[in-house]
């Protein structure tokens, strides 16, 4: 059986103890092979599930030509070899989902408002307001007409046949409204992706316990419900474990035999007490367990097994976060959510940067990447700029509360001044 250290240690600078971010990212994403399990549901239940089939248009859409606009609908050929005025008689009058029944002569024309069916014979829209009412006639200027203004094709939003949506989409709300118009009211998902998680160490409390000293609430496990629920997969919270071999190595397997993906808080350090990464040489295998990353250090990445030891039992993908709140959302958002992402079968872009002028200098060390919780805003003029939030600690949970942004410090980039170009990604859409 391969292991994850033998395929990763390919890599281009691969440093199990030290991987830069790039480095990692490659890593997971090479691992994060999707789930196959097909679901149909109801149109109303697609919103945020990925596709896991390409749907095919049933109909032309539109699905006969009209009118782009409320006007006069009327034969092209009218305007052949005219430059000035045209006079035509109003035979009728079109309506959206009211059709015009008969047909016109040359020197006739049909009332129509915004979508309805061009009448037999006409090709041609001229705007109500470019025509001046004469009676039952109406006049208006050839100058600047051409054939088949103002006319929408049958087909020209979405033809019989092509494809309207691919398959490793995530459905969105515009997307329930396109399905709608086909007439499709079901569609073929893939099933949600099972994520286990749970917290670890003697001092968490869960809320509503009380909080003895040396103590603090676990608010970990919140965070990362919040995170999964964003993209829509199934959380599996295991609550808090102790610092115990016989709990963890259960909550473990327990994990590993129920979800496709396994995350834990806290146990992945260098401390006397940190017993994920002891166990994890137990259970499964590791890629990599620690990050050239702020914050966010300690992270290990690798696969567990239900049974035990490696190739026993039900395999599941493994993250062991950090144990500091920010240190959490930062790793989740940088490493775990693209191969979340990815495992639900979804077709993965990379989250866009910003670039923004900072207003403050930063210190930064070469040779880590780090992701800085920042506020940024634009200016009158359209220009980005963005301030750190104060304190960077990565326990300091509020600044991530404060922040509407992450600031992207690259691997190699030294120290900033003020009004240096940096990128941001902004949270908006993400957390």
């Amino acid at each position: 059986m391969t292991t994850l250290n033998e395929t990763s240690s390919c890599v281009a600078q691969y440093d199990a103890q030290a991987m830069p971010v790039f480095a990692a990212q490659a890593i997971v994403r090479e691992w994060s092979a999707p789930v196959t399990t097909v679901e149909h549901v109801h149109l109303r239940d697609a919103l945020n599930r990925v596709l896991a089939q390409d749907v095919v248009s049933p109909i032309d859409v539109p699905a006969h030509d009209n009118s782009a606009m409320d006007g006069y609908a009327f034969s092209g050929a009218a305007l052949a070899g005219q430059s000035g005025d045209i006079a035509l008689h109003v035979a009728g009058r079109a309506l959206a989902g009211h059709p015009f029944s008969g047909s016109i002569e040359r020197t006739q024309c049909v009332r129509v408002m915004t979508g309805a069916t061009m009448p037999s014979g006409c090709d041609t829209v001229v705007p109500q307001e470019a025509v001046t009412p004469e009676g039952e006639t109406i006049r208006f200027s050839a100058q600047g007409l051409k054939v088949g203004a103002n006319r929408r094709l049958a087909g020209e939003d979405l033809a019989r046949g092509a494809v309207a949506l691919k398959a490793g989409r995530v459905v969105r709300a515009s997307d329930l409204g396109l399905l709608a118009s086909l007439g499709i009211g079901e569609v073929a998902v893939r099933r949600r992706l099972r994520v286990a998680f749970f917290s670890t160490g003697d001092e968490l409390r869960s809320i509503g316990q009380p909080l003895e000293a040396g103590c603090v609430y676990d608010s970990n496990r919140y965070t990362l419900y919040g995170m999964l629920r964003r993209l829509d997969v199934e959380p599996i919270d295991l609550g808090v474990v102790r610092d115990e071999p016989a709990a963890l190595e259960h909550a473990l397997r327990t994990a590993a035999s129920s979800a496709d993906v396994v995350l834990t808080s806290g146990g992945v350090s260098v401390g006397e007490a940190d017993l994920t990464k002891q166990m994890l040489r137990v259970l499964g295998d590791v890629a990599f367990w620690s990050l050239a990353m702020r914050p966010g250090r300690p992270l290990a990445f690798g696969r567990i097994w239900s049974g035990g030891k490696p190739g026993a039992g039900k395999p599941a993908i493994f993250f062991g976060l950090p144990g500091n709140p920010v240190a959490v959302m930062a790793a989740f958002y940088q490493i775990v959510r693209e191969v979340l992402l990815r495992m639900s079968g979804a077709t993965t872009d990379a989250v866009p940067l910003i670039r923004a002028a900072c207003v403050d200098a930063i210190r930064k060390r070469p040779g880590r990447t780090e992701f800085q919780r920042g506020v940024a805003r634009r200016d009158a003029h359209g220009t980005w700029y963005v301030a750190p939030t104060g304190s960077q600690g990565s326990g300091v949970l509020s600044s991530m509360s404060e922040a509407n942004c992450f600031i992207v410090l690259a691997h190699e980039q030294a120290d900033l001044d003020p009004g240096d170009a940096v990128d941001i990604m902004l949270f908006d859409g993400l957390i």
